[in-house]
């Protein structure tokens, strides 16, 4: 199936593949969005950037990097460094190897709303996807979501 081409008249299925994507994706972050709010939490972008952060060794990453994993743009990326900087949650280092470059380093204090965070996000994804697909399903939809990811990197 790999490098398979849409046909003329596939192109209205795979259209309202596309939105059908989009707008699952929109409502769903959407309801995380809520939830955590509702619990008093930061939105889920602070949590992809702890997370990805907690994830890293050293727990720091260079902010082109961490642009390219949030797949967001350098702008907003700083934007909402700035945000957790300002709350303590993310420092900002100079890089030791070129000196012109910043690293966003994970504090304790972003650690632990990470995990904080963690106990709302996670009964979230259980309930608002994962128990509406069985097993069969999720590996079906995760080798699709791999071969986009990977088309998309070429």
């Amino acid at each position: 199936m790999t490098g398979m081409k849409t046909s003329a008249a596939a192109a209205p299925v795979s259209t309202e593949t596309w939105a059908l994507i989009l707008t699952a994706h929109s409502v769903l972050v959407g309801a995380m969005e809520k939830r955590l709010k509702d619990a008093g939490l930061p939105p889920l972008a602070w949590y992809d950037v702890l997370w990805i952060l907690e994830r890293t060794p050293d727990r720091r990453l260079r902010m082109s990097v961490l642009a390219e994993q949030l797949v967001l743009t350098r702008f907003n990326v700083t934007r909402l460094v700035d945000r957790l900087v300002e709350a303590g949650l993310v420092a900002r280092r100079q890089t030791k190897e070129d000196g012109r470059g910043f690293h966003a380093v994970l504090t304790e204090k972003g650690r632990m709303l990470r995990r904080q965070m963690w106990t709302v996000y996670r009964p979230a994804i259980a309930e608002l996807f994962n128990r509406h697909l069985n097993t069969a399903q999720h590996a079906e939809m995760q080798l699709l979501m791999r071969r986009l990811l990977k088309q998309g990197a070429t």
